[in-house]
């Protein structure tokens, strides 16, 4: 795929909530996560690490209440959509966050993720 599909496909599967597919179809299987300074995870490398990112954000939601994802935005291989998530969280109470989402493609997977929010 090129970077234009994984846009699309992303951002399709984002919607749906679909995100174990995200990383099953469109990553590469070395691909790196990063957070702002103070997340619960700011680096991890790999598929396996991701995973384990998620499961420990899962576990740390109360409730779902809903999400946005914006069209994306191309510049070469890379990748950029805003996405709203809004989710109560274990001791932390409800919190409503806006995100900038940056991609890296090459070879036809994605192979760097950088997320951009306010803790």
């Amino acid at each position: 795929m090129n970077t234009q599909e994984i846009a699309t496909k992303l951002v399709d599967l984002c919607r749906k909530g679909e995100y174990d597919a995200i990383y099953q179809e469109l990553y590469s299987p070395d691909c790196i996560s990063i957070e702002p300074k103070g997340a619960m995870v700011e680096l991890c490398e790999g598929l396996d690490a991701m995973a384990e990112k998620g499961k420990v954000w899962n576990e740390s939601m109360e409730e779902f209440h809903g999400s946005a994802v914006g069209d994306p935005i191309l510049a070469g291989n890379h990748i950029c959509m805003t996405m709203m998530m809004d989710a109560t969280f274990k001791g932390r109470g409800r919190q409503k966050t806006d995100e900038l989402c940056v991609y890296e493609v090459k070879d036809g997977k994605i192979v760097k993720e950088q997320f951009f929010y306010t803790m």
